[in-house]
């Protein structure tokens, strides 16, 4: 198969001219009309998951389907929540203990917040709340 050079510029300002050029005034109002959704970094996850975990015990599919839900233009990605889930493990935040869940095929891991870690717990799941609140 043959390609053309000049499709496939080596210099990367080439590459932003190109871009340039196959962007359409459209793509711009679609954009704006119905904008890709917020992934959430870890630190922001945390809160989350803090968040969630303080009102009822959870497991890691039900959290990401919870904020797609709650929070329709959010998102979490698989590996950020289970990176959050192993720190807040370790750092003995919440604990984890396996559970058979109502309507599921195997045991869930279900996770909850530490005694000892709540009133921290509350100021953690608080920076979820403003962050929600700012739009971010």
């Amino acid at each position: 198969m043959l390609v053309k050079k000049s499709l496939f510029p080596s210099n990367p300002v080439d590459w932003d001219t190109l871009r340039v050029i196959q962007m359409k005034l459209e793509d711009i109002y679609q954009f704006f009309r119905d904008p890709p959704p917020n992934y959430l970094n870890k630190e922001v996850a945390v809160c989350y998951i803090i968040f969630i975990l303080l009102q009822r015990e959870s497991y890691g599919t039900e959290l990401i389907e919870q904020l797609e839900q709650d929070y329709p233009s959010y998102r979490l990605s698989d590996t950020v929540l289970y990176s959050a889930l192993k720190f807040l493990e370790d750092e003995g935040i919440i604990v984890g203990y396996w559970k058979k869940v109502e309507g599921r095929g195997r045991p869930r891991r279900m996770y909850q917040i530490s005694p000892e870690w709540q009133p921290q717990a509350q100021e953690l799941a608080e920076f979820w709340c403003q962050y929600i609140t700012r739009g971010n």
